[in-house]
This record gives structure tokens, C-alpha cells and sequence, in this order.
């Protein structure tokens, strides 16, 4: 009877979850706190990866040769959006995990999850965090802001560090629970694709509302006729499309963009020396 309970213990340890949730969370603050600062030119986010894996696997793998090894996988090249990222660290904790119980799961299949995840999850990244959720929060503050408000510059900040410090934190424990097979599943269907076709549109939503309210353009030309009536542009102009003139200089702007790339500086000075030509000419 005792060596049936012995065979238990062993079997609840070998079996059982070797990780808790604070051993999770101090991976996870690790990562999110050094995402997007400890790049190196030739490997990228590895290097703070490898280091916000350092508690998990020390506890994993007590033996030093095992611990070399496994801080060797997570040096490889890594490279994704610092908030998404978040869940690929939850499923590589959770293959350490698995491998440590004798699953069979190999040094490839955990590079190769990470590689196959960290391209797909930075497309989601961008399109939601950086084109949707960083121009809505603008949006909403930059009136504070034209008012001199200190809460303009202030709170975008605190608020996007703070939901994405909840996103990062919720994404890295479910990574975790879901594992390897569940997050692929779930990158394969339909979901992610609507997700990220829904971020995008509304992005463009709020690139199109910032324009409209905060591009302001407009003509003092007026046209005299021997009749003495007179024609002035700008009503003629908004008769057809109220904003015609902004839209055109967004447009402008973003075709320079697509030919030429993002070159914010030539277009910030290409704009500051129009602006210096149509204000002496009296064109606009």
C-alpha cells in the first residue's frame, strides 16, 4: 500500500501543473516591460524573450546543462508586435511545461511554434493596437489638447498603457491554457481574419474622422465679372464636396506615401514650405 501511494505522489508531480500563475505573471512583466526597448539588430525581441523566460525554466529545468539548452532555443531570431506577443510566450511555457513531463515535444517544435505564430499575431497587432486603438484614443483627447489641457498629452498615455497591459496579461495566461494546438486551431479560422478586416475598417474610420476635423484648409480666391456678380471658390468648392481641399491634401500625403514610403520628414517640410507659398501668394 505504500508503494501504491508513493507511485501516486510521483505521478501527481510528474502530472500535475509544475508552473503556478505568479510564475506566469513574473514571465509575462518580464516580456511586456522590455518588448518593445531590448532590440538587437540581429535577432530583435530574442533577447528580452530569452530573459522573460529565465524564471519559468529555471524552475523547470533545475539541472544548469538543461537550463543552457533550453535558454539557447528562445535566442533564436523573434520578432513580433510587443502586446500580441504576449500569448506566444504563454504557449512557449506551456511546451516547456509539456516537455518537462516527458510529452514529446521537441527543441524544433518550440522554435518552430514561436516562428509560425510571431508574423501571423503582429499583422493582428498592428492592425488592432496600432491602427484602431492608438487613433481612437487620440481621437478622443485631442481636443483637450488644442484647449492647452495637459490631459490631451496625459491620458492617451495612461490609457493605452493600461489596456494594453491588461491585453498583454489576459493573451500571455490564456496562451498558456490553450497550448500549442489550441491557439493554431484558433489562428486558422475565420474569426482572426473578421477580427482583423474589423480593426482596419475602423482604424480608417478614425483616420478619415481626424482628417476631417483637424486638416483645415481653405481659398480666399474670388472671381469678379463685368456683371459685378462675384464668384468665391470656397463656396463653390463646398457646394460640390463640403472639404474638398483637406481631402485633397490627405490624399496628396498618402499618395507620396505609397510611392515613396514613409518619409515623415520630406512630407512635414514639403507641407511646412506649401503652406509658406500659398500663404504669400494669398492662394490658400
Amino acid at each position: 500500500m505504500n508503494a501504491t501511494v508513493t507511485d501516486k505522489a510521483v505521478s501527481d508531480v510528474q502530472h500535475g501543473p509544475l508552473l503556478t500563475k505568479a510564475d506566469i505573471t513574473k514571465s509575462w512583466l518580464i516580456y511586456y516591460m522590455g518588448a518593445e526597448v531590448s532590440n538587437s539588430y540581429e535577432r530583435l525581441q530574442s533577447l528580452i524573450f530569452c530573459a522573460s523566460m529565465t524564471p519559468v525554466l529555471k524552475k523547470l529545468y533545475p539541472n544548469k546543462e538543461e537550463q543552457a539548452e533550453a535558454l539557447k532555443r528562445h535566442l533564436n531570431f523573434f520578432n513580433t508586435e510587443g502586446v500580441m506577443g504576449g500569448i506566444i510566450q504563454g504557449v512557449a511555457i506551456a511546451m516547456e511545461e509539456q516537455k518537462t513531463r516527458g510529452e514529446p515535444i521537441t527543441d524544433s517544435s518550440i522554435i518552430g511554434i514561436k516562428t509560425g505564430l510571431m508574423g501571423a499575431l503582429a499583422g493582428v497587432g498592428d492592425s488592432i493596437i496600432w491602427a484602431a486603438l492608438m487613433p481612437l484614443l487620440i481621437a478622443l483627447f485631442i481636443p483637450f489638447a488644442a484647449k492647452g489641457s495637459a490631459m490631451g498629452g496625459i491620458a492617451p498615455l495612461v490609457l493605452y498603457t493600461g489596456i494594453t497591459i491588461g491585453i498583454s496579461y489576459a493573451l500571455c495566461h490564456k496562451g498558456y491554457k490553450l497550448g500549442r494546438e489550441s491557439i493554431v486551431t484558433l489562428l486558422q479560422g475565420g474569426k482572426i481574419k473578421e477580427l482583423i478586416y474589423g480593426a482596419n475598417v475602423l482604424g480608417l474610420i478614425m483616420m478619415g474622422a481626424l482628417a476631417a476635423s483637424y486638416v483645415k484648409l481653405s481659398t480666399p480666391l474670388k472671381f469678379s465679372f463685368l456683371q459685378g456678380s462675384e464668384v468665391v471658390v470656397q463656396q463653390v468648392l463646398d457646394s460640390i464636396v463640403p472639404g474638398l481641399l483637406p481631402l485633397a491634401a490627405v490624399f496628396a500625403i498618402y499618395l507620396y506615401m505609397l510611392k515613396k514610403g514613409p518619409r515623415y520628414t520630406v512630407i512635414l517640410l514639403s507641407v511646412v514650405a506649401f503652406s509658406l507659398v500659398c500663404s504669400i501668394t494669398g492662394i490658400l
